[in-house]
């Protein structure tokens, strides 16, 4: 009997300490979570993205994260993550910068010896790629919705980063011809890149300008040539032959623009596609891959929600980008209060890493999910994220799910990959994916972070963007 007795206490003292354990580890108060598996896994695969298929009638393209162009090469992953939010900040401030001037002057002349200060283009370990061809070279290029040049590099070339693929040669290819400089296509480079063309000699050829925040450029000849989606033909593609170009692209061959100026690819493969393009953007794991997908026809989504659109909010002296309106945040299924929902839009940008909201508004998004989080030991701030946490010693951890609301009910879940930054890749520093602006009059932007394993669906002609749950997989 007594052992009986003493067995019972020892199952109920096990009970109540595996209670205790399973107490410490979670979140109980609040029902919207989402389960994070620890430790993070780092990528580990090549640069080069060759898949596409054509399917109802659509284009459909596999895209992976711009860290595979790395691959093995990288020795100190922790420092490239680190240098990543610094780049990305410049970005932010560069989108900035340009949405001020588009906003309240004209476009200006430019020479060879001043760039100004322009926005759009991927840094190289900020964005997303795909694989095109142009004149039957393979070329794997970064894909921007905050940007409308596509541009790869060219020989001979006076000044070239490294990348993984030959340099485009344009004597190789019967059907190259350059762009006159008193042609249309040059004056619309004014309104796509803030910068009009300049006039080469023999021949008059256009030149182009584009360049970064952070000193990065890409300038050369304005081109047409014959552009291969996968199966599907664009021809007389109008694109920049890049001549002298510096910057952090990664062993991209440059860059694929799908803003919503008539130099966009959206905008020259109208005919073809309708004006529709969507996306999927995979996390940074091993093996992970999305698609993009040209063309609207959603059976071809492996979607598993419905989609619900808001319309685009139109901006005549900034129509470049793509805005959206804002209407509310929740956080483990709490709803945010701030004043400044549905006042202002929001940019959203496949180029940009790190979302910012304006500052009252992340003020509270921050403080309730700290709030919700405060099981969790802390650990220092990092750059531009200041809640940040120590996870090293959890295997899994269960995660405040975090909804963005926009006009028209419209509603996209954040993936439990685009909500914590991992800083460092053993789990010891992971920040909080999201930050504030700087100031309360500056634009939101919704950022590629946030966006992972979601079809992310752009429909110009109807002017509206749709969002739902995928997870994205290229199959």
């Amino acid at each position: 009997m007594l052992l009986m007795k003493g067995m019972a206490l020892l199952r109920f003292m096990l009970s109540l300490l595996v209670l205790l354990l399973h107490y410490h580890n979670e979140v109980h108060c609040y029902g919207d979570k989402q389960l994070l598996h620890l430790p993070w896994d780092t990528v580990d695969s090549t640069c080069l993205s060759h898949k596409s298929r054509q399917e109802k009638g659509a284009t459909i393209m596999e895209m992976k994260h711009q860290d595979y162009c790395y691959g093995g090469g990288v020795k100190d992953w922790n420092k490239l993550l680190q240098k990543r939010l610094i780049l990305d900040d410049l970005r932010v401030q560069s989108l900035q910068a340009r949405i001020k001037n588009m906003a309240s002057t004209q476009t200006r002349d430019v020479s060879d010896d001043r760039l100004p200060l322009t926005s759009g283009v991927e840094l190289g370990t900020l964005n997303y790629i795909v694989t095109v061809e142009i004149a039957g070279r393979k070329m794997t290029v970064i894909v921007d919705t905050g940007s409308d040049l596509t541009w790869v590099q060219c020989q001979p070339c006076k000044s070239c980063y490294s990348q993984k693929e030959p340099l485009f040669n344009p004597t190789a290819s019967p059907s190259y011809r350059t762009v006159p400089c008193n042609s249309s296509e040059c004056q619309s480079l004014a309104f796509a890149t803030g910068n009009t063309g300049i006039c080469g000699e023999n021949p008059p050829t256009c030149n182009y300008v584009v360049s970064y925040g952070d000193g990065s450029y890409t300038r050369g000849e304005l081109a047409h040539d014959q552009l291969n989606l996968g199966k599907t033909p664009v021809d007389n593609f109008i694109f920049g032959c890049g001549r002298n170009n510096n910057g952090l692209f990664g062993g991209t061959s440059g860059l694929l623009g799908l803003g919503r100026s008539s130099i966009s690819l959206v905008s020259q493969t109208k005919a073809i596609f309708g004006g529709f393009f969507s996306y999927c953007l995979p996390s940074t794991q091993s093996g992970a891959s999305g698609s993009l997908v040209l063309g609207g026809n959603s059976s071809v989504y492996n979607t598993s929600s419905p989609i619900s659109y808001t319309r685009m909010i139109p901006n005549p002296k900034i129509s470049t980008f793509y805005f959206l309106n804002l209407t509310g945040i929740s956080v483990g299924g709490v709803t945010l209060q701030d004043s400044s929902f549905g006042k202002s839009s929001m940019l959203i940008d496949s180029g940009t890493v790190i979302t910012r909201l304006p500052p009252t508004m992340y003020k509270a998004l921050k403080a309730e999910f700290q709030k919700q989080f405060s099981g969790f030991p802390t650990a220092p701030a990092f750059s531009i994220l200041d809640t940040c946490f120590n996870l090293s010693a959890y295997q899994e951890v269960d995660v405040p799910t975090i909804k963005l609301q926009f006009e028209g009910n419209a509603e996209m879940k954040v993936d439990i990959n685009g909500v914590f930054y991992f800083v460092k890749t053993d789990a010891s520093q992971v920040c909080l994916a999201l930050a504030s602006l700087s100031f309360e009059d500056e634009i939101g932007i919704i950022a590629n972070y946030q966006q992972r394993n979601q079809r992310v669906i752009y429909d110009t002609k109807g002017s509206k963007l749709g969002f739902a749950q995928e997870s994205c997989s290229f199959t």
